[in-house]
């Protein structure tokens, strides 16, 4: 368990983090100003070499997840085997609500390969699945304010960042070994429900009119299409108190228009 007579500095040896420029990363950072942040110009994952040097003298490492890409699972893979060649005793790792190996959201795939690599890797670990963001919800909108997907009226319990931050924060100081925590907001709601909270509106398409627009690679345009339809499958409806749990206070949710 955390012990609070480590001093700032003992953490800063211990702990690593990655993704240090991003929205979780920063923020974790920011309530772990003495631990070590790590960004790609200090190592890819994909360079396990560069990995390895970059985690020395590191016991923990926060292992946020990369950007998507094909390759993301090779990447991650090499991450953590740069981890492990660099003596760390422990992967929080960030991963995704609901991860599994046939799961509709196909970037949530990514995550549970992530997590068996890691769990094979020797090394103890922390899972830490976060639902869709809250504040990503309004970036869905196009510039006419209305976001488009094929949710249909399926609902999903969003985390903010700053819950998402709080909690990882309370895993990195503390003993949660071979644990996963799911982080949800503090109930599920619909893209009509958010859209009307962010001053939107929610237009519900069919998968072939999500796929007729949206342009990017397959492997993308195919991660962006099933982030609406998990919704719509209920995938990511269910409510957990691990967000409560690990920060001692309850989740933010969607904004109360007045």
């Amino acid at each position: 368990m955390y012990d609070a007579r480590i001093t700032p500095s003992i953490l800063a040896y211990m702990i690593a983090v990655t993704g240090a420029n991003g929205a979780v990363g920063r923020r974790v950072l920011e309530r772990l100003p003495e631990a070590r942040g790590l960004t790609r110009q200090d190592a890819e994952y994909r360079d396990t070499d560069a990995m390895a040097r970059a985690l020395r003298g590191v016991t923990t490492l926060l292992l946020v997840s990369g950007r998507e890409s094909k390759d993301r699972v090779a990447e991650h893979k090499s991450a953590v085997d740069g981890a492990v060649r660099a003596n760390v005793q422990r992967i929080v790792y960030l991963s995704f609500y609901g991860a599994a190996p046939d799961c509709t959201f196909t970037f949530a795939r990514d995550h549970w390969h992530t997590e068996e690599h890691i769990k094979r890797s020797g090394l103890r670990w922390t899972f830490v699945r976060d639902n869709l963001y809250l504040e990503m919800i309004p970036r869905f909108a196009g510039a006419d304010g209305v976001i488009r997907g094929p949710a249909g009226d399926g609902r999903v319990a969003a985390v903010s960042y700053e819950d998402v931050a709080e909690s990882v924060k309370s895993v990195l100081i503390a003993d949660h070994d071979n644990a996963t925590y799911s982080l949800t907001g503090p109930e599920a709601f619909t893209l009509h429900e958010a859209a009307e909270a962010f001053g939107l509106r929610y237009h519900p398409e069919t998968i072939e009119e999500a796929h007729a627009w949206r342009q990017g690679a397959p492997f993308e345009v195919e991660g962006w299409v099933t982030s609406y339809t998990a919704i719509a499958a209920g995938e990511l409806a269910g409510v957990t108190d691990h967000v409560e749990q690990l920060t001692g206070r309850k989740p933010r949710g969607l904004p109360t228009r007045t």
